[in-house]
Formats: structure tokens, sequence, C-alpha cells
């Protein structure tokens, strides 16, 4: 999700010419967004970045609750070039920039899954807890510009519990190529059906377990969302980032009982030190 630009005047012939120099100088981040960690400050070798952050969320997909969770912020990340393999909590991925306009990303991952208690209403009571195991991301987004001002993006989501996918457009702000400012992405969802009944089917046996209605979801069409993010670089070392998303249902997991709500909302807050 990501951002625009655009610049004109013959007069200023002297001061473009020199643009090329100062952008190369700023650019310290592999893309300028403020959504992804870089902490190499556009050197080789390895980098690191520690902290946390504190999230206001929905306790689970469709949940009508919500609560603060404390998280661990960072990761651990090696530059070559164009390139940043990184480890950062339960993932470990590369991300690469070509052709100063697209910028391909791919990851391994664990979900959790959800847990009966993860509801203090008892709202998920009978149902069980969800499945756990690994998450294969990959995601593109192709820039306008090498300036990313704007972007299109796409990502795919593989797991042991079914597919994902992501499409949308984002937008930029700020001048700075540190990784600093703010981008704001608008993004429609899909699944499939088996993704689709990890978070709201419920299975005959569920059913007489939990006194919910017998659900059967298809894929299709999940959501839209809209998504924001915030990074202030203080200093050398530290950075304060953060994060709001809302992201609303379709018609039919609406219908789902699972779904007391109508959509999934977070803000989130957090700091960095860069080492």
């Amino acid at each position: 999700m990501k951002k625009f630009t655009g610049l004109l005047a013959l007069a200023l012939i002297p001061t473009l010419l020199l643009q090329p120099a100062l952008a190369q100088e700023e650019r310290t981040a592999l893309v300028p967004l403020p959504s992804l960690d870089d902490f190499t400050r556009g050197q080789d070798g390895w980098a690191f970045g520690l902290g946390l952050g504190i999230e206001y969320e929905t306790a689970y997909e469709g949940s009508d609750e919500f609560g603060f969770e404390v998280d661990p912020a960072g990761a651990v990340q090696w530059r070559r070039g164009n390139d940043i393999f990184f480890f950062a909590g339960e993932a470990f991925g590369w991300r690469g920039l070509r052709s100063d306009t697209w910028l391909l990303q791919a990851l391994i991952g664990f979900d959790e899954g959800r847990e009966e208690g993860d509801s203090d209403k008892g709202n998920l009571d009978g149902l069980g807890d969800g499945e756990e195991g690994l998450e294969f991301v990959f995601e593109a987004r192709r820039a306008f510009d090498a300036d990313w001002r704007n972007w299109l993006v796409g990502r795919v989501v593989a797991s042991e519990n079914g597919n994902l996918g992501l499409f949308g457009v984002g937008r930029r702000f700020g001048d700075k190529f540190d990784g600093s400012g703010s981008e704001i992405n608008l993004v429609a969802v899909f699944h499939d059906s088996e993704f689709a009944n990890k978070d709201f089917g419920i299975t005959a046996q569920q059913a007489a377990a939990s006194g919910l209605r017998e659900t059967r979801m298809s894929g299709g069409f999940r959501s839209v969302g809209i998504d924001y993010s915030y990074r202030h670089i203080v200093n050398k070392n530290w950075q304060i980032f953060g994060e709001v998303l809302y992201e609303y249902y379709s018609r039919d997991v609406r219908n789902s009982p699972i779904a007391r709500s109508n959509f999934e909302a977070e803000v989130g807050i957090g700091f960095l030190y860069v080492f």
C-alpha cells in the first residue's frame, strides 16, 4: 500500500541537475516505505533493531471484543545491494528491489491459529482451537515512479489451512528516503473455501458442541481494507512507529455466526532501537 509524486519547471534546471545526487545520498532505505523495517542505513552487512509495540485490536477474526496486546518488535537483517534477508519474530524472509520500481518480497511465517479462549465472553466455546501451521507469503509492489509515491500491490498467502490473496493501491507521504513519513493502502481481499472455513466455518461437530448454526463457507471476496502506517526517525538509533488498520467484511463473512462484528480493526504504536 503506497504513494505519489510530480515536478515541473524549466527555470529550476540547475536545481534539478543536483537532485539525483541528493536523492542518492538520502536513499538509505531499500524502498522509502514506512511499513517496511530497514535498519541497514543503506550499508551492506548486518543490521539489528529491537523494540516494543502495543496494540489495541479485535480479539479474533469477526470478534466484537477488543483488547490490548504487547509484542516485541524489530528484526535481524542482512543486506547486500538491493537485497535484504531478515528474521523477524516468527518469520524469515527476503525482499529485493528491481529496476527501482519493483519490490518483491517472500517469507515463511507461522500462524498460531485461533484459540477457544480468545473470547472472554465465551463466544468461541465449543469450537475448539484452530489449527496452527506454516504460511508462505509472496508480495509484489509496482511503483509508478522511482520516488515510490504511488504503487500497486499484490500478495498471496499459501498455508496448510488455505490460501488468501490481496490486491490494492498505495500512496506515500513525506519527502525523505530513509523510511520515515507515512503511507496509506486500500486493498481488496479474497480467500478460498478452506481459508474461509478456518476463520468463519462451523462443522457439524462444532455446531453440536457450541449451539451455533452449522456453516460452510465458500471461497471468493472476503473484505475491503484500509491501512495507514507511520514512522518517525528520532535520531540515528531511535524510531517511533504506528499503524491503523480497518477491514470491512463481505456479506458472506458477515452471515457467519462467528462474525459478531462487521469489521476488524487495530491501532498500534511502538518504538525501536537500531543498533
